[in-house]
């Protein structure tokens, strides 16, 4: 598979997950057929917040991605406000899995509390093995943060709400 696919794919997922966003759907699966050895079988749903992607491109090319999204659990703790309606929450720009910290052991790049400048890496979302960088939208201070480290999010999920 090209890079050009692997892009393609990213934004085929994403719209996907705005699909069953804007009409309120509880699952959806999708599988593309690219040729006779190259698939992407794709299923969102709502119901443990789980988005399944696999990929199947030659006998040694198959990969899994999952990613849930922590909505459930912070709408679990959280009152009947919604975080990602708040004006300083900063959502997921992509579908993966969240990391607090650069590396196991290490502190994480932010907690409760921590002041920070616009720009500041927030966190880490790997897609598709490759880490990306959060940076903060704007300076604040961090009040929430509504995922765990190893979580999986989806497009447009709050991640932390910043003052």
């Amino acid at each position: 598979m090209s890079n050009k696919t692997h892009e393609s794919d990213v934004a085929f997922i994403k719209a996907l997950a705005e699909l069953l966003n804007e009409n309120d759907l509880t699952e959806l699966s999708v599988k593309r057929e690219y040729g006779e050895d190259d698939t992407l079988n794709v299923r969102v749903s709502r119901r443990g917040e789980i988005v399944t992607t696999q990929v199947a491109a030659a006998p040694m090319a198959a990969a899994t991605v999952a990613a849930a999204a922590p909505a459930a659990a912070a709408a679990a703790n959280a009152p009947a406000e919604d975080p990602a309606s708040h004006p300083g929450a900063v959502t997921s720009p992509m579908v993966g899995t969240v990391y607090t910290q650069a590396e196991p052991g290490v502190p994480a790049f932010v907690s409760v509390g921590t002041q920070v400048s616009e720009g500041d890496t927030l966190l880490i979302i790997e897609a598709m093995k490759t880490m990306n960088h959060i940076p903060a939208p704007r300076a604040g201070t961090v009040k929430r943060i509504l995922i765990e480290d190893g979580a999986a999010v989806e497009y447009g999920a709050p991640l932390m709400i910043i003052e």
